[in-house]
């Protein structure tokens, strides 16, 4: 315990004990806290660089195939749908009032057998309407299978 003596008398010396014992705990842990974590972040850059830096199997450097990024735009207006897939567009009105949920399924489709290496889509939805009908979009593209789906933030002109 720290301890301070005051020397008895109305002198001005004081004699103070300082307990280092907790101050030398806590550097022992950090140390050997830190060494462990040394080893572990070595080990995994071993296992990492093992597995980059094989040896090939093959004398063919394989080479992947150039990827197009195609735009995918699913736009949903307060009278119709349309989808943008790279420069076509394509309209979907509504059908007495209601969004043609069928026809634009049937043109997602169409679109998903011309690309089917493509997963990502963007949707954008007017300001005016309700949230269900972004979720109406966002169902349809999940459906026919473009799970990568994006919402911008500003409304499409």
């Amino acid at each position: 315990m720290a301890h301070i003596d005051d020397g008895g008398n109305s002198g001005r010396e004081v004699s103070v004990d300082v307990n280092l014992v907790p101050f030398i705990d806590l550097m022992s842990v950090l140390v050997i806290f830190l060494l462990v974590t040394a080893v572990w972040s070595q080990v995994s850059m071993i296992q990492i660089g093992s597995s980059v830096y094989g040896k090939r199997t093959s004398s063919e450097v394989a080479k992947p195939e150039p990827k197009v990024y195609v735009p995918f735009r699913l736009d949903i207006k307060p009278d119709q749908f349309r989808v943008l897939i790279g420069r076509q567009l394509i309209s979907i009105p509504k059908v007495r009032g209601e969004y043609n949920t069928r026809r634009l399924l049937k043109e997602l489709k169409k679109i998903k057998e011309l690309y089917p290496e493509k997963e990502d889509a963007i949707v954008s939805v007017s300001d005016q309407l309700p949230y269900k009908t972004l979720i109406l979009g966002m169902d349809a593209l999940l459906e026919s299978g473009f799970p990568k789906i994006s919402i911008a933030t500003a409304e499409v002109q």
